[in-house]
């Protein structure tokens, strides 16, 4: 897992930080790296999740970027939001609950 220069992840929350786990995983399956690109940082919507430090960005892999989005809301579960933006995946812990 690489983190872009800048980047601070020691802020993420427990269940935001937890995912990471599941995203290694994930990405594994199709040889991909992970490289972290945002957390609080940077300018986000408001009401950003980014900034209450419940979500973070990846990098856009380089390939299987569809299948590697869907895996992931499959593994994460409701309780998270993954978006396939322009350049990046977009992971939120958001509960509905």
């Amino acid at each position: 897992m690489l983190i872009k220069a800048g980047v601070d992840i020691s802020r993420l929350k427990r269940e935001i930080r937890r995912s990471l786990t599941t995203v290694q995983i994930i990405y594994n399956i199709y040889e991909e790296e992970i490289v972290i690109t945002s957390t609080y940082e940077g300018s986000h919507g408001e009401g950003s999740l980014h900034y209450d430090d419940n979500a973070y960005d990846l990098r856009k892999p380089r390939d299987y970027a569809k299948e590697i989005e869907m895996k992931l809301r499959g593994a994460l579960g409701p309780s998270f939001d993954v978006v396939l933006e322009g350049d990046h995946i977009h992971i939120e812990y958001d509960p509905k609950t």
